[in-house]
């Protein structure tokens, strides 16, 4: 709701006229809904749909249906995103490292030697639901990783699977559309402040929610790096870029990784459509590269294909 009001005043600002529509599951209501507004293009800012993270599709769907241009991914790309699974493969697939996981039914289907700590993710909801410090796992077997996810598996939507833990820095990378194709917004890392030596580093719920939680009081985005670390952010921009290309994405987007002891970075997540909340980290990042709240929504609106 905040960033839906916010995206409204810089439209206003823009010299658009917008009206704010809620999409449920009630699609008959919303079709008629929306062919009475009969808009130009819709600001597409659905994270879920009736609470569930893998429907983040279903809007750009019904706007395919309806030939009305949106803002941000394509439908198709919301939902290969959307699925962390499924997204894992197709990194893979295209030689971007990501980090090695594990399916229940991997796990089922024979017995698989398991090394180091892993952390047990929701495949579907994004924004870290059930993601916190407990999540990480030194598990020594795959029947011990197996019964954790078993038992984790209401609380994470019902789909869950577990990554590999890498024991690292984490990164994120802001993507915004531009005549040139994507720009990538200064890197942020997320520094985890006076952690004691015991606690899993971990960007969870409390860290992103809850303000008055340690995770939160000691988790800081920090844009300042020394000139040593400049072939490292290249590369992330660079594995950013070609998350971009690889997804289809338009718009706007955000690529979260991890760097290990040895400097290399992993992807964790491409998020399309991400948050632009005027606290968020997407518009702290276009702060950073000197562009206004109205500008980013400008160059949002500006990369909306037309359609066929």
């Amino acid at each position: 709701l905040v960033q839906a009001q916010a995206v409204g005043r810089a439209l206003k600002d823009l010299g658009h006229e917008s009206v704010e529509m809620t999409f449920s599951m009630d699609v008959k209501g919303f079709l008629k809904e929306v062919k009475d507004a009969y808009p130009q293009l819709v600001f597409n800012l659905v994270e879920s749909v009736g609470g569930h993270g893998r429907l983040i599709h279903f809007p750009a769907s019904v706007l395919d249906l309806l030939a009305i241009p949106y803002t941000g991914a394509p439908a198709d790309a919301l939902y290969l995103t959307s699925s962390k699974v499924i997204a894992k493969k197709i990194l893979s697939g295209a030689g971007i490292p990501t980090p090695s996981y594990y399916s229940p039914g991997d796990l089922k289907a024979k017995s698989i030697p398991i090394g180091g700590p892993y952390i047990v993710k929701s495949v579907w909801e994004h924004a870290s639901v059930g993601l916190e410090e407990s999540s990480v796992l030194a598990v020594k077997s795959s029947g011990q990783l197996l019964a954790e996810m078993e038992k984790r598996r209401d609380q994470l939507g019902g789909d869950c699977f577990a990554e590999q833990f890498i024991d690292g820095r984490e990164f994120n990378l802001s993507l915004l559309a531009s005549p040139e194709g994507p720009e990538a917004l200064p890197p942020a890392e997320m520094k985890f402040i006076d952690y004691p030596p015991e606690k899993w580093k971990v960007v969870g719920y409390k860290a992103k929610w809850d303000d008055s939680s340690f995770e939160s009081l000691h988790t800081q985005r920090c844009f300042e790096f020394p000139k040593s670390e400049r072939p490292l952010l290249q590369n992330l921009m660079d594995m950013a870029k070609r998350c971009w290309h690889v997804f289809g994405l338009r718009g706007y987007a955000r690529v979260d990784f991890r760097v290990d002891e040895r400097n290399q970075p992993w992807v964790l997540e491409i998020n399309a459509n991400p948050c632009l909340s005027p606290d968020a980290g997407f518009v702290a990042a276009a702060s950073q590269a000197g562009l206004s709240y109205k500008q980013v929504v400008e160059r949002i609106l500006q990369d909306v294909h037309p359609l066929p």
